[in-house]
């Protein structure tokens, strides 16, 4: 009988846990008609020209406004709702970046870099949706939640002299917006561990299972993203709702699986890869909470140009093989597995260059069929992805630790004039480029020294720069901020800015422990506002929307980070209080030990010492032959005494080496003194 209870006990405990999974995962509406809370996950692959593989692992999340204050989720995060609703946060974007994205090689134009490509270190901004009093207050709490959430040193971005206010460079400018960054905190997988629990799966099924620690760490490039947005409730009384937005971009090499190549052009030949080889696991299934999961294979409009041309030489034919029936079986590429659905980029319809994007549904898949998508290139490709329209470079002018001068450069990449169209050669035709500088306060910067050069000549300042706002820095409050809006013709080929500064001196206790590797200067951010990064794929399917090729559609401004400034400053030597430490001790040591050892030495008792131990040394039988011939003769046997001159040594001996050290003693007082 009670066999039967525990059987028919586990058997209630086993369907209602399947009920709640059902009633979890597939639940989009609750009782009272309001959407339930919704989890996609995607990843995008893209061939890059330099024989790397760029990875795009993006989830989303997402919880509708609700009347229940401190709700229980069942698939958003609790910490982030938390977090939204303690700190007031509007939009928020938090990035961990290990490397510096590549604008040459891996193009500046498309939405994966302007929106997903990092400065080095940490980024951070936030928008808040209270009154303007509260907000620096606010942006200090912030720091430190999530620096323990994140297990990183984010709290250090509390100080007035790490973040800044940026009017309208920044691209949600705002009066309530606050920016920070740290450029030499270290990206580990303490910083991984904890983005990844913020996913109802984890990394124990679905797309996540790929994120396999040694794999994203020993390439290029790595950023880990997390962008949540605060939605209006549109009524009072009600929680606001949230979408959370996690983004993984990695910058692979794979690993060739072609032992030999017969090509003579071998530097050219693309490497083969799969998901096992780069990742060393396969995906095993979606993850069940989520509403969708999908894998995109992306290529570029270069590369599919490059391939339409290889193939007409090759075939003598119009088709379109990328679009055609065996797509994924072409005399230029092989895939391993066929895609479910093909989408082309909406400007093919105005040009021959489109993207070609393939869809691979992985609900399809399971443990016993695995998805493992392969790429087996069959002939040499060159191309070029698509750049921005002027590359922005940084660097630093002068010698020396007492000024210097920061410049940057804006090179053409020849671009712009497709984008411009017939007008390029109009003096009418102008691009607008926008700047956003910071400057820490030790680096004092004289903003009237700005000078532009276009093309190598010099231009007065009001003739370029349309518009300008500067914050000047102030010791061990704030840092300098300039935000600039320049106007160039759009034939320009180069254009240089230059601003001279000052290098200050900081306080000891302001050091960092490796001062000697010099101070970071933040990445400067340059857009351009006329520009958007967008791509627009035909898609009819409206049942399974994805959050990846929605957010490609969305006009966003193309960005460009420059590099980190190392700026070396006057620094203290740091092992001059250890050594004059060292020395004083060992001086005093040598003193007062030898005037103790003068002071505590007994002279009766070292000549009685002496008397004992020769008398120890006499033998036994010359002791009574003496004794024996002193009676004989009526004389008194006496014993054997030291010699007078070992006590006079001694004693002289101790009075030099008290008079000498008292001497040094004097002399170093009276030095130091």
């Amino acid at each position: 009988m009670a066999l039967l209870r525990r059987t028919l006990l586990l058997l209630l405990l086993i369907v209602t846990h399947q009920f709640l999974q059902f009633r979890i995962a597939f639940g989009s509406v609750n009782e009272e008609g309001q959407k339930q809370e919704e989890f996609y996950e995607e990843l995008l692959l893209k061939p890059l020209p330099d024989r790397k593989l760029l990875t795009h692992f993006h989830f989303q999340s997402s919880a509708p406004p609700s009347t229940s204050n401190g709700r229980h989720h069942h698939l958003f995060p609790k910490a982030i709702s938390q977090l939204v609703l303690k700190f007031q946060v509007k939009e928020m974007e938090l990035s961990f970046t290990q490397g510096r994205w590549n604008y040459e090689s891996w193009g500046g134009f498309d939405p994966i870099p302007s929106s997903n490509a990092k400065p080095p270190g940490v980024e951070l901004w936030a928008v808040f949706d209270a009154p303007q009093h509260l907000i620096d207050a606010l942006w200090k709490n912030l720091t430190h939640t999530l620096s323990g959430l994140f297990c990183a040193s984010i709290n250090f971005l509390e100080s007035s002299t790490a973040y800044s206010a940026p009017e309208w460079s920044f691209p949600p400018a705002s009066g309530k917006l606050r920016y920070g960054t740290l450029p030499r905190e270290a990206v580990c997988t303490e910083n991984l561990t904890p983005w990844l629990k913020l996913l109802p799966c984890r990394d124990k099924a679905g797309i996540s299972m790929l994120l396999d620690r040694p794999s994203i760490y020993r390439g290029f490039y790595h950023s880990q993203r997390l962008h949540l947005t605060s939605t209006g409730s549109g009524s009072e009384g009600m929680d606001p709702g949230i979408i959370l937005e996690q983004t993984l971009t990695v910058v692979l090499q794979p690993d060739s699986q072609r032992a030999s190549l017969a090509h003579a052009s071998e530097k050219h030949i693309q490497p083969s890869w799969s998901l096992s080889s780069i990742f060393g696991k396969q995906i095993s299934g979606r993850c069940v909470l989520a509403e969708t999961s999908n894998v995109y294979f992306l290529l570029d409009k270069g590369l599919v140009a490059e391939l339409e041309h290889i193939h007409k030489e090759n075939e003598k034919s119009e088709e379109n093989v990328l679009i055609s029936e065996k797509f994924w079986n072409n005399p230029s590429f092989e895939l391993s597995a066929k895609p479910d659905r093909i989408f082309i980029e909406e400007s093919s319809l105005l040009s021959k260059n489109a993207s070609v994007l393939y869809k691979f549904e992985i609900e399809k898949y399971g443990e016993s069929e695995p998805f493992d998508l392969g790429l087996f290139w069959k002939t040499p490709v060159v191309w070029l992805c698509q750049q921005a329209p002027l590359h922005a470079n940084r660097f630093l002018m002068g010698s020396g630790n007492e000024r210097g001068a920061i410049a940057i450069s804006l090179k053409s990449t020849q671009s712009s004039e497709g984008f411009m169209g017939s007008n390029s050669n109009d003096e009418r035709c102008e691009l607008r480029v926008d700047v956003f500088q910071v400057v820490p306060w030790y680096v004092k910067v004289y903003f009237h020294s700005l000078q532009v050069f276009v093309d190598q000549q010099p231009k007065a300042v009001s003739d370029i720069i349309e518009k300008i706002h500067v914050s000047p820095s102030k010791d061990k409050v704030s840092p300098g901020v300039m935000e600039l809006v320049l106007t160039l013709p759009c034939s320009v080929s180069s254009a240089v800015l230059t601003i001279e500064f000052d290098k200050g001196f900081l306080h000891i206790d302001e050091y960092p422990p490796d001062a000697n590797q010099g101070f970071d200067i933040p990445s400067a951010i340059v857009s351009f506002p006329n520009f958007h990064a967008r791509m627009v794929f035909l898609e009819n399917d409206s049942l399974n929307k994805s959050p990846l090729l929605s957010k490609f559609q969305e006009k966003s401004p193309v960005m460009s980070y420059t590099e980190v400034l190392l700026v070396p400053l006057t620094t203290p030597d740091f092992s001059m209080p250890y050594n004059v430490i060292t020395i004083t001790c060992t001086v005093f040591a040598l003193y007062f030990g030898s005037l103790l050892n003068a002071l505590r030495r007994r002279v009766a008792e070292e000549e009685r010492f002496l008397k004992d131990k020769a008398a120890k040394k006499m033998d036994r039988i010359p002791l009574l032959l003496s004794k024996l011939s002193a009676k004989l003769r009526g004389r008194h046997l006496e014993g054997p005494q030291a010699p007078p001159a070992s006590s006079s040594f001694i004693n002289s001996k101790s009075v030099l080496k008290v008079i000498l050290i008292a001497g040094l003693a004097v002399y170093w007082q009276y030095y130091f003194s």
